[in-house]
């Protein structure tokens, strides 16, 4: 008797292994977690770093009048949030994909393509944009573009987490400002880690990605950021 219900245990926990299933925390813990993931999707993080140097840095935009600010924030919310959310939209219409959460691989692979292609226009226009721009800000977004194309070919192989390389590309592109000495980076870098830390647990909480698909997420984010300005800056 004991042998068979220690065997219908060992067969119950390899099918939610399988089905990628798990036990799930209380209400109150999973709300907090889908806020969390919500209010710091991968979709937002470009337009918080942008807007947070905008409007905080001392220096970059110092020959910025209000006009160009708010355009230079138009132009950042245009490309990186409006045009990638539109181009998922309009596959999960067209049935493309099987929902617009990305839960699977297969439904992640052309809103990478979109991703990357809108990114890499948003480095352009960074590139472009008149007056003249600091150039860690188009460091900073080829660093995105480049994080996509590694999310991508990781894609094939895991589903690595595409929240956690949001993050990591913000701790990225703040560390590279700690060590340009342009700002006081204290308060700004222990608000970054502290909401890395949040992510990254409430992807653990409320998602199937394990712990691995979590940490290379986040060294990819770092890398990425770190690659693109060893290059450009």
């Amino acid at each position: 008797m004991m042998n068979s219900t220690l065997t219908n245990t060992e067969w119950a926990t390899n099918a939610q292994e399988e089905s990628g299933t798990k036990d799930h925390p209380g209400t109150v813990v999973r709300f907090f977690g889908h806020l969390i993931s919500f209010l710091f999707h991968p979709l937002f993080i470009p337009l918080y770093v942008v807007g947070f140097f905008l409007y905080l840095h001392p220096s970059y935009f110092s020959g910025f009048g209000k006009y160009e600010k708010a355009n230079f924030l138009y132009a950042t919310l245009l490309n990186t949030v409006f045009f990638p959310l539109l181009a998922v939209l309009l596959m999960k219409g067209l049935g493309f994909i099987r929902s617009v959460f990305l839960h699977t691989r297969r439904d992640r692979i052309a809103p990478y393509l979109a991703a990357m292609i809108f990114y890499f226009w948003a480095a352009w226009v960074y590139f472009k944009f008149e007056p003249s721009l600091a150039p860690v800000f188009p460091s900073f977004m080829t660093g995105i573009m480049i994080t996509t194309v590694v999310g991508l070919l990781s894609n094939i192989y895991f589903k690595i987490s595409m929240h956690a390389m949001g993050v990591g590309g913000m701790l990225g592109i703040f560390l590279i400002i700690m060590k340009s000495n342009t700002m006081l980076m204290t308060w700004p870098l222990c608000l970054a880690l502290l909401i890395t830390g949040l992510v990254c647990t409430s992807r653990l909480i409320i998602s199937d990605h394990c712990t691995r698909e979590i940490y290379w997420g986040l060294v990819a984010g770092l890398l990425c950021q770190f690659g693109a300005a060893l290059f450009l800056l």
